[in-house]
């Protein structure tokens, strides 16, 4: 694989998740301890699990379900903790307070300690479920935003149109939950959510790509033995950096564990991170971002007419003069250097002047800050739609995210508050929705375009399993990861003509969390359990 150098926090967010309509117990939860594995106060054994069941009702259907949350130990091959790594895990079956468990009933082993917990006989036996692993991105967040947001049986009660929420901030029933297609196990890598290195040295033994992917590969192989589940269907989710995680975990369960994955679900992804860096020496992503400053903007009023022309034209400008003119650099005549200003002027909603000005190349922060500079107001990076006040109006560049910072703390208190309150998981630790402690990360740059790249290990592990199936999901107004340059590196894979049959591209009406929007979240999780559908028939 190629690789590609360190940027900046690509954040997060994001990872799928679910967390579901919980009902009481018919047994007692198991509590875990405070006790520290390795003598020191801080880090919570992982030898207990909180185990709970719930129902969740969609169009009228009911679906029991068992919640795990709780540490998976991973240790060295002298049974030395390396570090614990906090999960929740939601399967189908379960039974209800106030349901007796049918006879013939299942019995299904979660987690470390082999608790067990009843599943009725109607239930599907669990090797037959699809398994789905779902994480998000940073490098930094805790899977709780795929969790909460999107996959779960329980969602944040976000407003329809994907503004930020309230406080105080409630679960609601999530009707869009990934639960009726696949069971989900929410994973939140070391540093991140509650998991912990054995000690802070040992950190920088998880923080870094090839590290993340060995460590999260472990907790994958631990996971289908402990729970008995190498029979069944596996899949794979990540949002942002998780997408990147998604990708080399594709190829690492194949070759290193032996598990071949059905199916993967990217959202909001990086497989190429020249794509997110816009500098001297790198014009591409200026070229990828333009289609999405021209959706914002018509979002916004700034340019007229329907946004399905707009970004046609748009991305054919990108890959055609625009792509001539910044490749003349200093040799682009005045004329047609007039020429590309205007142009990008009418699909941007900016001023020729302030095109020209900036040499043609808009990079993604002073777009956020320029396009609605006369309103003194900033639009959001990780969704374009929302938008907030300026805290200095003569600064050239956003100064902070209105898509952002009302989402990161209803995410944490509503994790916070879901731990202990349905999960009946105790854990004085900070739960890290996202964290700089896991920089320095190491992006294992030693390749000569020093840009992380892995679109490699997507190609050969389709390559290498022709059945696995690949759902690429992308927000119109995401400034983070723009769609275009995800279309772009899905066209440059290099798979086979007949390979490239079992790739989806989809597209919603949101940002970079798509399913903030409502009416994008459904429609991501009809996507995903026909993605699912075709993997496993």
């Amino acid at each position: 694989m190629r690789y590609l150098k360190p940027m900046a926090c690509l954040f997060a967010v994001l990872v799928l998740a679910a967390a579901v309509a919980a009902e009481e117990t018919t047994q007692p939860s198991v509590t875990v301890s405070s006790e520290s594995v390795s003598g020191k106060p801080g880090l919570t054994p992982s030898d207990k699990l909180a185990i709970t069941n719930g129902t969740l009702t969609i169009a009228g259907k009911s679906l029991n379900y068992t919640a795990t949350a709780g540490y998976m130990s991973l240790k060295d091959e002298a049974g030395k903790p390396r570090a614990n790594v906090f999960f929740v895990a939601y399967t189908a079956g379960g039974t209800v307070k106030g349901q007796a468990a049918a006879s013939g009933s299942l019995t299904l082993v979660s987690g470390q300690i082999g608790t067990a917990t009843t599943i009725p006989a109607a239930a599907p036996a669990p090797a037959a479920r699809p398994l789905m692993f779902v994480f998000n991105g940073g490098p930094g967040s805790a899977a709780v935003w795929l969790h909460l947001g999107a996959a779960g049986p329980k969602r944040i009660d976000i407003p329809a149109d994907g503004t930020a929420p309230k406080a105080p901030y409630r679960l609601v029933d999530n009707d869009a939950s990934w639960l009726p297609a696949t069971d989900l196990v929410f994973v939140d890598p070391v540093s991140t959510g509650y998991s912990r290195p054995a000690t802070p040295e040992q950190g920088k033994e998880f923080h870094g790509f090839h590290e993340d992917i060995s460590s999260i590969g472990e907790f994958v192989r631990l996971y289908l033995t402990k729970n008995q589940r190498w029979d069944s269907p596996i899949f794979l989710a990540g949002e942002s950096y998780g997408t990147t995680r998604a990708a080399g975990l594709a190829e690492h369960l194949q070759q290193n564990v032996g598990v071949n994955v059905s199916g993967v679900v990217l959202i909001s992804t990086v497989l190429n991170f020249a794509m997110l860096a816009p500098h001297e020496g790198n014009d591409l992503p200026y070229l990828t971002y333009l289609p999405t400053y021209t959706a914002v903007a018509w979002y916004h009023g700034k340019i007229k007419g329907k946004r399905e022309d707009l970004l046609k034209e748009a991305e054919r400008f990108a890959l055609n003069e625009y792509t001539v003119a910044l490749a003349k650099g200093a040799s682009l005549s005045e004329e047609d250097r007039g020429k590309a200003a205007g142009k990008i002027a009418e699909l941007t909603g900016l001023t020729k002047e302030y095109v020209l000005a900036c040499d043609l190349r808009i990079e993604p922060s002073r777009f956020e800050k320029e396009l609605l500079r006369g309103d003194g107001k900033v639009v959001g990076r990780f969704d374009g739609r929302l938008t907030g006040w300026a805290t200095d109006p003569a600064n050239d560049s956003a100064e902070w995210d209105p898509s952002f910072d009302g989402f990161l703390t209803a995410y944490t208190s509503a994790m916070n508050e879901y731990a202990r309150g349905t999960l009946k998981y105790e854990n004085d630790l900070p739960y890290e929705v996202l964290t700089g402690k896991v920089n320095p990360w190491n992006y294992n740059s030693g390749g000569w375009s020093g840009y992380l790249y892995v679109g490699d290990n997507m190609r050969n592990a389709m390559t290498r399993n022709p059945n696995l199936k690949l759902l690429i999901a992308a927000g119109w107004y995401d400034l983070a990861t723009p769609y275009f340059g995800v279309d772009y590196t899905a066209n440059h894979l290099g798979l086979a003509k007949d390979l490239r049959k079992n790739i989806t591209q989809t597209y919603y009406a949101g940002g970079h969390m798509v399913y903030h929007e409502r009416t994008a979240a459904e429609q991501l999780e009809r996507d995903v359990a026909r993605m699912i559908e075709s993997a496993v028939h």
